[in-house]
């Protein structure tokens, strides 16, 4: 991989030479930072140190094999120490919370084995404005627009066949003829107008198919979606209920402050059962492509939550270790849902949407969908869940009505 040039860097570098309105960008590979080697890249950062930002983006030689937004891009200092920080943070995102993305892709994509060492990064000055990516579908072009984070009330992201400005219509078409293939680009829109082309992926080999119907049904309130194509879809899904989880741990818990229990508990027992929940969301994961997670609770047990961490505050060694144990498996639930393509909650939870996650390539065949109920409808609702019998390792269909309501079937 030593002496191949990233996707993302040779269009960049193939767009520039062709005239388009690229910012101006290095490609530093992974050799220069093992070898200290940043001539060029100090040379680049003294034109730009007016900016005090740059923003660095993931260059690893084996990216484009991944889906979009896999690998991060950071917004860092304009110089040397603040390159070597982004890629730094980037590799160990990749190496944590990106680990089980990065794994799932393996698996189910073909996506090849990859070192993150490897990982080198496209530096470019920050324009601060608002993401637009553009490409073809169906003979059609989109532009989905990401969030504007210089307007102080800003819109979810959106996608639209009419772009804002007609200019976009005429520069994608241009840059994908310029390339020679069906690509998706990403824009930045500067707070002048100004249109610069950041990023082209080659998407001519992805496939943007589709996907039935049922019995047994509970209907929700409403359904947050990217697209609206399609109105039905089928999917594995996991049940996650933490309030049961923690009120199981603090069960164990009430085990140590009782006098005289014989045999005494192990703290390790207790923090198994925290391993074996977190192994269990990885393990599902990792068996399905494509998942719903049913919440009869989240995120909504935070006294719960608290009542566990400081259950064991008596003994403070042991509240320390449960402590730090509780506290890394909520990282481990968000991780795992950041892979679930479906969230069946209620209204409180809708999923954080990225550019990529809400119209990148990878969602065209599977976007996002958030099916709600109303808050006020949650015990109701529950109920309903648990007398249908729904469980994890169910199939689930989710048909969306005439009124634009889901209804949630269980096969």
């Amino acid at each position: 991989m030593k002496n191949k040039i990233p996707e993302k860097a040779r269009l960049l570098e193939k767009l520039r030479k062709n005239g388009f309105k690229v910012p101006d960008f290095i490609y530093v590979s992974a050799d220069k930072f093992i070898n200290e080697d940043f001539s060029l890249l100090d040379l680049f950062l003294d034109k730009h140190r007016e900016s005090y930002k740059v923003i660095a983006r993931s260059a690893h030689p084996l990216e484009s094999e991944y889906n979009g937004g896999t690998f991060d891009s950071i917004e860092t200092y304009a110089d040397i120490g603040g390159i070597k920080y982004a890629r730094n943070r980037m590799i160990k995102i990749a190496e944590t919370s990106k680990q089980l993305s990065i794994q799932r892709q393996q698996k189910f994509n073909n996506a090849p084995e990859i070192d993150i060492n490897e990982m080198g990064i496209v530096a470019m000055p920050f324009v601060n404005g608002s993401s637009v990516m553009a490409k073809m579908i169906f003979n059609n072009w989109e532009f989905g627009y990401g969030r504007n984070r210089t307007h102080k009330v800003q819109s979810e992201p959106f996608i639209t066949k009419v772009p804002h400005d007609q200019r976009l219509l005429k520069l994608s078409e241009d840059i994908q003829k310029a390339l020679g293939f069906k690509c998706e680009i990403e824009y930045i829109i500067s707070a002048e107008g100004e249109i610069y082309v950041v990023q082209a992926k080659d998407i001519s080999n992805i496939d943007t198919l589709e996907e039935k119907e049922s019995e047994s049904f509970i209907k929700l309130d409403g359904i947050r979606r990217m697209r609206k194509r399609r109105n039905y879809r089928e999917r594995p899904v996991y049940v996650m209920d933490n309030k049961a989880f923690y009120i199981n741990i603090i069960s164990q818990c009430e085990d140590f402050v009782q006098e005289g229990k014989e045999p005494k508990p192990d703290i390790n027992d207790v923090i198994s059962s925290i391993k074996a929940y977190e192994k269990e969301l990885e393990s599902f994961a990792l068996r399905h492509q494509r998942f719903a997670v049913l919440g009869f609770s989240i995120q909504d047990s935070s006294e719960l939550y608290q009542i566990a961490t400081h259950y064991l505050e008596e003994s403070p060694e042991l509240q320390k270790i449960l402590s730090k144990a509780l506290h890394n498996n909520l990282y481990k639930i968000d991780i795992f849902l950041a892979e679930a393509d479906t969230l069946i909650a209620k209204d409180k939870f809708r999923i954080n949407l990225c550019s990529h996650d809400a119209y990148g390539i990878d969602t065209v065949r599977n976007p996002l969908w958030s099916a709600y109920w109303s808050v006020d409808r949650h015990d109701e609702v529950i109920k309903e869940f648990l007398r249908l019998g729904f469980k994890t390792g169910d199939t689930i269909g989710i048909d969306i009505d005439a009124e634009g309501r889901p209804i949630i079937y269980r096969h």
